[in-house]
């Protein structure tokens, strides 16, 4: 923990804008360098000018390699775009426009020239293609330009395709193969044009004039809870305000500010301004609202993770808030199919599979990644679908698609509807789990590894860890492949009664990530993170033997 942490930003910390955005353009990549690549993760292309990772040259071959994709998947409809408040997002949607025209797709950009949340852009992308007369014009997909909650000095640049949601792995190698192709071949491919002819659309009175469709306004209203509402300076800014009026809500927008080097923030764990809605230290200017409202939210840069703050707990951890969310979705949402399942990622808390298992539910448990909950949330196999980082969507009252990307806004407004139903804030009603089914400890820690070890950790099969025992339990589990749908990993799991670890290497830094849990407390916890390390350890050694 850095020793500013929860402390506000100062000059020194703020980027200087005018530098950024200028490298942008006087940068040149170069492809052979792997730093310098456009290389996908799991949630776009992310990077920053001053690094040489995020670039005009990374967007103008990105954004042909996109519409070079869309030609080889025969989708011919309307791309909708849309940027977050980073200072590298606005130069980038400019550069993506370029090549777009060029191309001649048919582009729709906001009409009020506002920021554009992930999820709003999600929103569009079913919306167009959920109406049969709009789909006979082509299917349509999306780009949005954001690098989530990272630094102001990062820019990213994420691609939904027609299911609305992220992207998969086999669409992102294209992509990502065929920019950087572009990029070694001096982008003489690659066609720009000057922007015209360029169609609007409001992404904003669509997305919140939908949302009565997912989210009881009636009860919240009726109750008269106050909520306070955080954008932290991102592209839910504008949204708050249009809530609180189309459904007359007591909702005070508490910072509506938006300022591209973030200045109002508080440092995160690291010493780094960083958008994180679910990070004590970022979010400590929001803490100090929490004795103010019945419910206190904030979102990052995209709007896609949520923060969930009461008077009498707090920020809440994300997976506290995912447990609370699903067991109250599961039991207020009746028109929702008898088997709608619920979804989580691999190293979400396992007080989720105690939920599921209590309400009769099919638990459906996948790799880390959003884009893995795209499919159930598309048909309505899959109700809910969240991750540990406070990212999640769920479906309309109805049992149909809303969003196939993450919506914190949904998230954030859902808190309130919880309150105003049941009368306990979802801090008491996670208190309430606990007493059920007991209290879990959880964290993530990084262990370092070499490239090559990160690459074996990769391929590692659970079968290739030969110990019995974690932490004085009988290991039950040793997974390489996710229980949902038989997906790779990335890594492992290996799993006890009442404990778990996951190990997964990072794919930005030479360390691997740790994620585990006890329900036995915080000393067994410690003990099962020494003992992950050994076991991946043996592991790895075994396999590089």
């Amino acid at each position: 923990m850095h020793e500013r942490a929860g402390t506000p930003a100062t000059e020194s910390d703020l980027i200087d804008v005018e530098a950024l955005v200028r490298a942008y353009y006087e940068r040149r990549p170069d492809a052979s360098v792997p730093e310098q690549r456009v290389a996908f993760g799991t949630s776009g292309h992310r990077g920053s000018s001053l690094t040489t990772s995020f670039n005009e040259h990374h967007i103008l071959a990105t954004t042909q390699a996109i519409v070079d994709y869309r030609t080889a998947q025969g989708i011919t409809g309307p791309l909708f775009i849309g940027a977050d408040t980073h200072a590298l997002s606005a130069p980038a949607q400019t550069t993506a426009l370029d090549v777009l025209v060029a191309n001649r797709v048919r582009v729709l950009t906001d009409e009020f020239d506002d920021y554009v949340p992930t999820p709003a852009l999600s929103h569009a992308i079913l919306k167009w293609n959920n109406d049969p007369a709009r789909r006979a014009e082509g299917e349509a997909d999306g780009i949005v330009i954001t690098p989530s909650h990272n630094p102001p000095q990062d820019g990213g640049f994420k691609y939904n395709p027609p299911h609305g949601g992220p992207a998969d792995s086999d669409a992102t190698k294209w992509i990502a193969d065929r920019a950087n192709e572009l990029i070694a071949g001096g982008l003489a491919e690659v066609r720009q044009a000057e922007p015209s002819g360029v169609e609007t659309y409001d992404f904003r009175g669509n997305y919140v004039d939908d949302l009565h469709h997912i989210i009881d306004f009636d009860a919240i209203r009726q109750s008269g809870i106050r909520i306070g509402a955080d954008p932290l300076g991102g592209a839910s800014a504008h949204y708050w305000a249009a809530i609180a009026e189309r459904y007359d809500l007591d909702l005070t927008v508490v910072n509506g500010r938006v300022d591209p080097t973030w200045s109002f923030m508080t440092l995160d764990w690291d010493g780094k301004i960083r958008m994180d809605p679910s990070s004590p230290s970022a979010m400590a200017s929001v803490l100090e609202h929490a004795g103010d409202y019945d419910i206190v939210t904030g979102n990052d840069a995209d709007a896609d993770r949520h923060g969930i703050v009461t008077p009498d707990g707090g920020l809440m951890n994300p997976n506290h808030y995912l447990a609370v969310a699903i067991e109250y979705l599961f039991a207020h949402r009746p028109k929702w199919g008898a088997d709608a399942a619920v979804g989580k990622t691999l190293v979400s808390s396992s007080m989720i599979d105690r939920v599921a298992a209590s309400l009769g539910r099919r638990l459906w448990e996948v790799p880390v990644g959003f884009k893995w909950f795209v499919p159930g949330l598309l048909d309505g196999s899959v109700g809910f679908g969240g991750e540990e980082s406070a990212g999640a969507s769920f479906l309309r009252f109805d049992g149909t698609v809303w969003t196939t990307d993450k919506d914190g806004i949904l998230l954030c407004l859902l808190a309130s509807e919880i309150r105003a139903v049941t009368g306990e804030s979802p801090s008491e009603l996670y208190r309430k789990l606990v007493e059920r089914f007991g209290d879990p400890a959880y964290e993530r820690t990084d262990a370092a590894a070499s490239p090559a070890q990160k690459a074996a950790l990769g391929r590692l099969d659970g079968d290739a860890i030969t110990a019995s025992e974690l932490a004085g339990e009988p290991i039950t589990a040793k997974l390489s492949h996710a229980p949902g749908n038989d997906a790779a990993v990335g890594g492992v799991k290996v799993q006890t009664a009442d404990a778990w670890f996951a190990a997964r290497p990072s794919g930005t830094e030479d360390v691997y990530k740790i994620y585990a849990e006890s329900f036995k407390g915080p000393e067994h916890l410690r003990a099962v993170q020494a003992e992950a390390q050994r076991i991946v350890g043996d592991a790895l050694g075994a396999a590089a033997g």
